[in-house]
């Protein structure tokens, strides 16, 4: 009794009188929607799917192909940018079913595996700096002795004109080179890429003769 008590207050409701005659223009507007809502909804889902496949949701986009991996590995080599790329060796490069085509791969033999390579039909305008352009990518230049190591002589003149002998670090990457270059298309001519038969020292001093 000392303390005053609560009055219980009833639920209170809210209620809106409105009335049914809807105005003319309203009713219009409505019956717009009822046609025109779907097709433009339709219309904006199907500019929206549009917008997605053009451009990928949000970040996300198709995973590349398996071809694609491959090649971004490939291209991992780190091979400066001033040498050649082994895509554009490989765009540029005979398949053996077109290089059988050519005589110059008849009787195509690699040779002996050495540190130095034989290159012929090559084209009168190529210069030493267009077969740096193509095989230092098989040299370390920041290493001196891989630098030392290479070395290219291209003849342009008399019965070895066309050909040339370069110099690799070693057979690994001669080997490698010949594999990548052989057949490659320089100056509309295909390269025809062997290990060189002389790269090795004669132990016998008398070698030659006994050949002759």
């Amino acid at each position: 009794d000392v303390f005053e008590q609560p009055q219980h207050v009833g639920h209170k409701k809210i209620e809106f009188h409105i009335s049914s005659d809807i105005p003319a223009v309203l009713q219009m507007n409505s019956e717009k929607e009822d046609k025109n809502g779907k097709s433009l909804f339709i219309k904006y889902l199907s500019a929206t799917i549009e917008e997605i496949n053009n451009t990928g949701f949000g970040r996300i986009f198709p995973a590349p192909s398996s071809n694609d991996k491959m090649e971004t590995e490939e291209e991992d080599d780190e091979i400066p940018s001033e040498f050649i790329s082994r895509k554009d060796l490989e765009k540029n490069r005979l398949s053996r079913e077109e290089m059988e085509k050519f005589s110059v791969f008849k009787n195509y033999e690699p040779g002996d595996p050495n540190c130095r390579i034989y290159v012929k039909n090559l084209a009168k305008q190529v210069q030493e700096r267009d077969l740096k352009f193509i095989f230092g990518r098989y040299v370390d230049f920041q290493s001196e002795v891989e630098r030392n190591m290479f070395d290219i002589r291209l003849m342009k003149e008399g019965r070895m004109k066309g050909q040339a002998f370069i110099g690799l670090p070693n057979e690994k990457a001669a080997a490698k080179a010949l594999k990548e270059a052989n057949g490659y298309v320089l100056f509309e001519k295909p390269m025809v890429v062997q290990f060189a038969r002389s790269a090795r020292p004669k132990q016998d001093p008398n070698d030659g003769k006994r050949k002759k």
